[in-house]
């Protein structure tokens, strides 16, 4: 069985500081409720501001995903997708 690719949306908040950064990712995780429950996608949130990484990271976790933060050249990537049932 060949295991399905996994949709990446990506959301743009830079330029945004808290709390509109996190209100917006906030906005967009339940817009896509239902794909990133069932492991259809993966939302990856841009931001400049490196304060909106930490509070994006602990408010979208305690939701129930899970969620990676790469530091890029010029931005944060915050990657939100289906926990796997294996992690906590």
């Amino acid at each position: 069985m060949t295991e399905a690719k996994l949709k990446q949306v990506e959301i743009d908040v830079c330029g945004q500081i808290c709390p509109s950064s996190l209100l917006t990712t906030l906005r967009e995780v339940n817009n896509h409720k239902q794909p990133l429950r069932s492991g259809e996608i993966q939302l990856d949130i841009l931001t400049d501001n490196s304060d909106s990484t930490n509070r994006i990271f602990e408010a979208v976790s305690n939701m129930g995903y899970m969620v990676e933060i790469n530091e890029q050249k010029k931005h944060f990537r915050i990657s939100i997708s289906k926990r796997n049932r294996t992690e906590g």
